[in-house]
């Protein structure tokens, strides 16, 4: 399994345009191209998971993710933040990077937390943030991604 696999090639926003956190969010689910009611869903699931705990993991990375009968498979979105937003990260700082995991409840592949887990391993790599920042266009995320092998 690649993370590749998961991503529409148009579900990565270089720059956001997003100032916040929610806007953050309906920016990143608008990269999935779902309807307004399916948008509406996964913004509440997402607001949902984050009264849990913000999805802000650290390093400047967050990782919000849910699941939905909305989405037929696992997707993926990417987006990057010059200025950073307030996440409510684990460790306080602005978060640059947003990865959005949606999947459907009955995953039939079972990717979900593997794929959060590749994720999270990708964005601990030294060097991986810096490298994301220095991305320029969707096609450079994904040839990044292929160099690291995820």
């Amino acid at each position: 399994m690649h993370l590749r696999e998961f991503f529409a090639p148009d579900a990565v926003r270089l720059p956001l345009a997003a100032t916040t956190k929610e806007e953050a969010l309906a920016e990143m689910v608008g990269l999935l191209h779902v309807d307004q009611k399916s948008t509406d869903t996964l913004l509440k699931m997402l607001h949902r998971r984050e009264t849990l705990g913000s999805t802000g993991v650290g390093r400047g990375v967050a990782v919000p993710h849910c699941r939905s009968l909305v989405v037929s498979r696992l997707q993926l979105a990417y987006g990057y933040s010059p200025a950073g937003l307030a996440f409510d990260a684990a460790d306080g700082q602005p978060v640059h990077h947003v990865f959005l995991i949606v999947a459907p409840p009955n995953e039939m592949s079972n990717q979900y937390l593997p794929t959060l887990g590749k994720i999270a391993q990708l964005a601990k790599e030294p060097g991986v943030r810096e490298q994301l920042a220095e991305v320029g266009s969707a096609e450079e995320f994904f040839q990044l991604l292929a160099d690291k092998g995820v």
